[in-house]
């Protein structure tokens, strides 16, 4: 298994990504990738800017650990989660997620799994800017809810 992660403030191109993954690879029957893009709008509030903020060293390795546990859960041969950091404008590319397999099931699966644990314990601060100013996101419930079905419980969201 072969996995790769990279935190960085440049675009990256999907099918450049994708092919750099299934390279040489010919048991891959399955690529599985997931792509994140800024929104205008969040929770009915226009957004005109997103910045996201890490903690370098600790995210990727937090990404790493997450990567190894999707080794161990699922059938799957490579997978990569490149996101990025800085100063973005809804259209842009913030996380792409990819998996391979010799089987669908299992990239879909280990694709959600990754995305799921970005969503809830990678180390990401993202703060929102509008009309009405800036302010940090919170945790959402419904990201916790995700990720409890993968029997892992996280508690970052407060409910209200």
């Amino acid at each position: 298994m072969s996995f790769e992660v990279r935190i960085q403030t440049h675009d990256f191109d999907l099918s450049q990504e994708i092919a750099q993954l299934r390279a040489g690879q010919a048991s891959v029957g399955a690529v599985c990738a997931f792509v994140g893009t800024v929104r205008d709008r969040n929770d009915g509030d226009q957004v005109s800017t997103l910045e996201l903020e890490h903690y370098p060293g600790m995210t990727e390795k937090s990404i790493q650990r997450m990567m190894l546990d999707a080794q161990k859960r699922f059938d799957i041969i490579s997978s990569k989660v490149i996101h990025r950091v800085g100063l973005l404008n809804p259209l842009e590319q913030i996380v792409l997620v990819a998996v391979t397999s010799a089987h669908r099931g299992q990239s879909f699966q280990a694709c959600e799994f990754l995305m799921d644990y970005l969503k809830t314990q990678a180390p990401f601060w993202k703060k929102e800017t509008g009309p009405l100013g800036s302010h940090w996101v919170d945790a959402r419930v419904s990201d916790d809810h995700a990720m409890a079905r993968w029997g892992i419980v996280s508690q970052n969201a407060i409910e209200s």
